[in-house]
């Protein structure tokens, strides 16, 4: 925690969207890293965050995310981004 705080949140779905993208359910879509950020983006504005300032609350926070009934909550909002990016991605458009 270099910040001195750091969203559960953000580390589970992060860690979970490398690991579907790298599942075969996911491989034709794009993995660039625009691809992926935008993924990630778009499913911690769809999750609520878990700030926390110590390692005991990390451990104490990811216990309470890291069951069946949250990953299957947290995994469908990842899901549906991944679509919304295969559909609509970013990273051909000039602006960028």
């Amino acid at each position: 925690m270099e910040k001195g705080y750091t969203n559960v949140m953000e580390e589970m779905v992060t860690t979970l969207v490398h690991v579907l993208m790298a599942s075969p359910d996911y491989q034709t879509f794009c993995s660039c890293a625009k691809c992926r950020n935008d993924i990630i983006a778009i499913s911690l504005n769809n999750l609520p965050s878990h700030y926390v300032t110590t390692a005991d609350g990390r451990r104490m926070i990811f216990e309470q995310l890291n069951t069946k009934e949250n990953l299957t909550w947290i995994n469908k909002r990842i899901i549906n981004a991944i679509h919304h990016v295969g559909k609509y991605p970013k990273h051909f458009s000039s602006n960028d």
